[in-house]
């Protein structure tokens, strides 16, 4: 696969990335995680060490709690595509001739 090269800015800092993703979606990446640094450092002064800790667990915590979210949709899709199976079956039953 074809590696594409994004610079970008994340608190003031430039740092280049490689990878696969297009560079607007590393670009988007970057653009994230700086916000959520942003808006954690404005409650607060941190040292760089610490408000980079606290924003790898507040993604963390949002990547978790979205999957979580992902998980929970999945089920009710097995369960309602178990209902749904359940009632044809049901309304094939009730039109055969008896």
């Amino acid at each position: 696969m074809k590696k594409n090269r994004a610079v970008v800015t994340v608190h003031g800092r430039e740092y280049t990335l490689l990878g696969e993703e297009p560079t607007d979606y590393m670009q988007r990446v970057a653009a994230y995680v700086d916000r959520r640094m942003s808006e954690i450092s404005f409650s607060a002064p941190l040292s760089e060490d610490r408000l980079m800790a606290l924003t790898a667990l507040n993604l963390a915590d949002e990547l978790l709690k979205s999957k979580d979210e992902v998980a929970a949709m999945r089920r009710e899709m097995a369960n309602m595509r178990c209902e749904m199976a359940a009632l044809r079956k049901k309304s094939a039953e009730g039109a055969k001739p008896e």
